[in-house]
């Protein structure tokens, strides 16, 4: 059996502009980046302002287990798919972070047959986006600590200052560290830490900003620090925000690739979503629905996180309208959360899919809670017996969900026929009603039990003395009316990612609150979640290698 890797490097990529002109994009609009990947220029918004939208459908998830479930490879191969039975479909996805591909949970490009091409580069680098956008937070972070350095004008506190440094690698060491120990001109001596750069507000504020301009506002909102007498102090302060743009100014515009089968895909922003909000850029949503009738989109890790972040912050911040929510899930997945080992799930085994099986009722019932018509994606593995595979979809139908098989991994978009079918049949046949959960205009605390209650399942929220003292603070800046985007681990509907299954009589803590004012969210930290992930003791980087002609091996 090929790897991923070996199935991209036999396969014909075509010339990016022969997808540009499929998809009728004149030449002028695509900036090339080699002969396979392009941006699109910010021009081509505004040609296409009076083309009428086409659908939109989000794949989403159950919770992820170490068994898989594929939620990227579905997305892919429902857009094959969906082609394959006519259908004009346009992809748009997240780009893949350094850090996972280096370490344990690996690219998001897809796998097998249902894959982004050419899937080294986006998964390594790719346009240069994250290193843009690293440049613009570090350059932010460079002109913070140069302000106190040189007579602090501002009067900014060292002891709260709010903005972290960045990098997109997975780096415990750099968690917690303090900086200018050198003498006196090397700077302020203080603490200071690092995060991803797929968790920093700048990576969000590029997801959410609909251009240039928007861009530079938000980065201007960017709260870095309060001064002396508790006043807050923002990148416009430092006069930062003109510089941070010019380094994103290409990093804005969405890139242009294909999939195996010559779909056009934009990939593009790359948040997490169990400690951000989870969603590829707004903008490149946008497009992918003035180029084609349907769009299939992502939202991170399972529904609870991605999805829910994706109507009540995505969708509330540029006005879409979702169609219809595929929820993908794997027999092995539901009975990992029955309790079955990872090698023992190639057996058929129903009482534990029974037992597990409520995971993926409680996603299909969140899911309706947003007005969205729900499709479950069942994505098949060959141990799968015809017995598992007819109470699952039996189950969905009680639930008032009808559930597809797929097999795109093995067979590309032909494996995804059925759910492509059943998807537009559920959009023809019922029309969605969405609305997102909560009214911003309810206080912070109300906004984030209202989505531990509903979402979640738990019992109630409790907030620390530090958490309680933040939201005061937020209050008092009048930034209370803003959405709310909750860190909390994938693995779990509750904040213990240890409780598998449907977590009963818990609570979630709430730790820290913070400000993504340029962004224009409030981050909820929960939990044990970090946003500087560490490397596993055997992380994948080490199976990466490059020869002396440049080919790549290891890259899964």
């Amino acid at each position: 059996m090929l790897s991923d890797i070996e199935i991209v490097q036999q396969a014909e990529i075509k010339p990016i502009q022969e997808i540009a002109d499929a998809l009728s994009i004149d030449a002028a609009d695509v900036e090339y980046y080699g002969h396979d990947k392009a941006k699109l220029s910010g021009a081509l918004d505004q040609k296409l302002t009076d083309q009428p939208d086409g659908k939109l459908i989000l794949v989403t998830a159950i919770n992820p287990t170490p068994a898989g479930e594929g939620k990227t490879t579905v997305s892919i191969g429902l857009a094959d798919a969906l082609r394959r039975i006519g259908k004009k479909s346009v992809l748009a996805l997240r780009e893949p972070s350094l850090g996972p591909v280096f370490g344990i949970k690996g690219g998001a490009a897809g796998g097998g047959y249902a894959q982004v091409v050419p899937m080294e580069d986006i998964n390594l680098h790719f346009t240069g986006d994250m290193h843009a956008i690293t440049a613009a937070n570090n350059l932010l972070c460079a002109m913070l600590d140069n302000h106190m350095q040189q007579g602090n004008a501002l009067r900014i506190d060292q002891r709260r200052v709010m903005l972290k440094r960045v990098l997109d690698m997975n780096d415990r060491a750099l968690r917690n560290i303090v900086i200018g120990l050198g003498g006196k001109v090397d700077g302020i001596p203080r603490s200071d830490s690092f995060q991803i750069t797929v968790a920093s507000e700048v990576m969000a504020i590029l997801c959410l900003a609909s251009d240039l301009e928007d861009l530079k506002e938000r980065l201007g909102k960017i709260l870095v620090a309060y001064d002396l007498d508790g006043n807050p102090v923002y990148a416009k302060d430092l006069e930062a925000n003109g510089a941070m743009t010019a380094l994103l100014r290409d990093a804005i515009k969405p890139n242009l690739v294909q999939t195996l089968e010559h779909t056009p895909a934009l990939i593009h922003g790359g948040p997490f979503a169990n400690i951000a909000h989870g969603c590829n850029s707004l903008r490149a949503t946008k497009l992918a629905m003035k180029l084609g009738d349907y769009c299939v989109t992502e939202a991170g890790f399972g529904s609870d996180l991605g999805a829910e972040k994706f109507f009540d912050i995505k969708c509330r911040c540029g006005g879409l309208q979702p169609d219809c929510v595929v929820l993908v899930a794997t027999i092995r997945a539901l009975k990992y959360n029955g309790g079955v080992p990872k090698a023992e799930l190639t057996q058929e085994n129903l009482d534990s899919l029974k037992k597990g099986i409520v995971n993926l009722q409680v996603h299909i019932e969140n899911m309706k809670k947003f007005g969205v018509p729900v499709v479950v994606a069942i994505n098949r593995f060959q141990t799968d017996t015809d017995a598992e595979l007819a109470f699952v979809k039996a189950f969905c139908e009680k639930f008032g969900a009808k559930a597809a098989m797929t097999e795109v991994f093995a067979k590309g978009g032909e494996g995804g026929r059925e759910l492509a079918e059943q998807v537009c049949k559920t959009i023809e046949t019922k029309p969605s009603h969405f609305h997102t959960l909560y009214d911003t205009n309810w206080f912070v605390e109300e906004k984030i039990e209202k989505i531990a209650k509903e979402i979640y399942r738990a019992d109630g929220v409790t907030f620390t003395a530090q958490a309680k003292k933040a939201l005061a603070q937020i209050e008092a800046l009048d930034c209370g009316q803003l959405p709310v985007c909750i860190a909390k681990t994938q693995y779990s509907l509750s904040d213990d990612p240890t409780k598998l299954g449907k977590p009963e009589h818990f609570t979630i803590t709430v730790r820290d609150v913070t400000l993504s004012n340029g962004a224009g969210f409030i981050v909820a930290l929960t939990g044990n979640i970090m946003t500087m992930p560490g490397l596993p003791k055997q992380p994948a980087a080490q199976k990466i290698d490059c020869d002396r002609n440049g080919h790549i091996t290891g890259l899964f």
